[in-house]
């Protein structure tokens, strides 16, 4: 037993009398293309949905390896400050004692290096994962737009089989076209 209800909307029902009484006609064929058209925009909201979780995913690794570089960044003036206060010393100490501090200072001269090439590599690889997330937001837009125009052709179908208007029929197929193509340039990733 069912604990909800359903209400069916007037192409709903149109639908079902045409699988009813055989299906000819016009109510057949948009019956038909009404189904095909409904799976096909399911396939493209499916993919504009997983787009956007891929694009979402690509900004948020690019967030981390931004936080990344700034730690490194950090760690580099970190290593500055010390090198930089090496060389305060080394103008104030004893001269017996300026070999220590001439050698800490080459120390955190070598030990900046790698340091500042790492920040730099993560800066980079945020860039790029910013970059991606770009491109994926584009192809998900696509895959919406794609999506949209679909909805709104299977629409024009319920009220051209309503109307029982012919070309309504075949601007549910131009529309439907335009719906097709738009998706078409989404997967190819234009």
């Amino acid at each position: 037993m069912s604990s909800g209800f359903h209400v069916h909307g007037p192409h709903d029902h149109e639908v079902e009398h045409a699988a009813e009484h055989g299906g000819g006609g016009m109510s057949g064929q948009i019956a038909v293309i009404t189904a095909v058209l409904a799976t096909i925009g399911a396939i493209c909201s499916y993919m504009g949905g997983a787009t956007q979780a891929d694009a979402a995913l690509a900004k948020n690794n690019a967030a981390i390896r931004k936080t990344e570089a700034s730690d490194q960044w950090n760690f580099y003036q970190a290593k500055n400050a010390r090198q930089a206060s090496a060389e305060v010393a080394l103008d104030l100490v004893p001269a017996d004692r300026r070999d220590a501090y001439t050698k800490n200072i080459e120390k955190y001269k070598a030990d900046k290096e790698p340091i500042m090439a790492k920040a730099k590599e993560l800066e980079e690889q945020a860039a790029q994962f910013d970059e991606q997330s770009d491109h994926l937001m584009h192809q998900h837009h696509r895959w919406a737009e794609a999506t949209t125009v679909l909805q709104v052709s299977i629409a024009l179908a319920a009220i051209a089989l309503l109307t029982r208007r012919r070309w309504l029929e075949w601007g549910t197929l131009g529309v439907a076209g335009v719906g097709i193509a738009v998706g078409i340039a989404a997967f190819l990733k234009v």
